[in-house]
């Protein structure tokens, strides 16, 4: 069975290393691994890759052309030529509800204002597909979360970026060969959000607390051996 993973963002320079382009390069990742080549389509460019033990699980990866807010138009048409059931789809988002650094799988649910998952739901006529959730956080306070979501990464998250787009690719490839209970097990812990300090220890308990009748050690007396 053919498996669609579609990584969500908008095409252009512009949009290329902004936070709402993360699925897109979660799925170049995996097309990279794979040493696939994207072929253009009119609404999206899509690459098919094997997973998994060979043979392999076929599926196609997906970067939709058509804008984050007509995701669906590239993908309905794929879904109906393949025919292919909910449990196949995958869809790579943006998440602004979790912290950046967070990644998590879900099966199903509302869009929660992501507007292609959004157009996605609203072409299939259904909810019941798999996202993988990455976290890019909420603006500061006082920011539109529009223009934050086509902000640029700041440099410092450099790093932390890196380690979610590998470990994002694990993740789809997990879930292609693996299904979806196998990859929630695997990822839905990840959290690459610093740590808090360790609390410091206590310092230890003086031996003034000890029992007034503890016996205390022998001396030594001089002149004997």
């Amino acid at each position: 069975m053919v498996k669609l993973v579609v990584g969500l963002g908008n095409p252009g320079l512009k949009y290329a290393q902004t936070r709402h382009n993360v699925g897109w390069l979660v799925v170049d990742e995996v097309a990279r691994r794979a040493g696939a080549t994207w072929l253009k389509g009119k609404d999206a460019e899509v690459c098919e890759v094997r997973i998994g033990p060979a043979p392999g699980e076929k599926v196609l990866l997906v970067k939709p052309q058509t804008f984050m807010n007509a995701s669906g138009k590239a993908v309905a048409p794929l879904f109906s030529f393949y025919k292919l059931e909910l449990n196949a789809l995958l869809a790579v988002q943006d998440d602004l509800d979790s912290p950046f650094g967070l990644l998590k799988f879900r099966l199903g649910g509302r869009h929660g204002g992501q507007n292609g998952v959004r157009d996605i739901i609203r072409l299939l006529g259904s909810e019941s597909f798999a996202r993988l959730k990455i976290g890019i956080s909420r603006p500061p306070a006082g920011r539109d979360p529009a223009d934050w979501v086509l902000s640029k990464w700041h440099p410092d998250e450099a790093a932390t970026l890196a380690e979610l787009v590998r470990l994002g690719a694990n993740a789809v490839e997990v879930w292609a060969a693996q299904g979806l209970a196998e990859a929630q097990g695997q990822f839905n812990g990840t959290d690459l959000r610093p740590r808090p300090p360790a609390p410091a220890l206590s310092k230890p308990v003086s031996s003034e607390s000890e029992p007034q009748d503890a016996p205390s050690p022998a001396k030594p007396v001089e002149g004997l051996p």
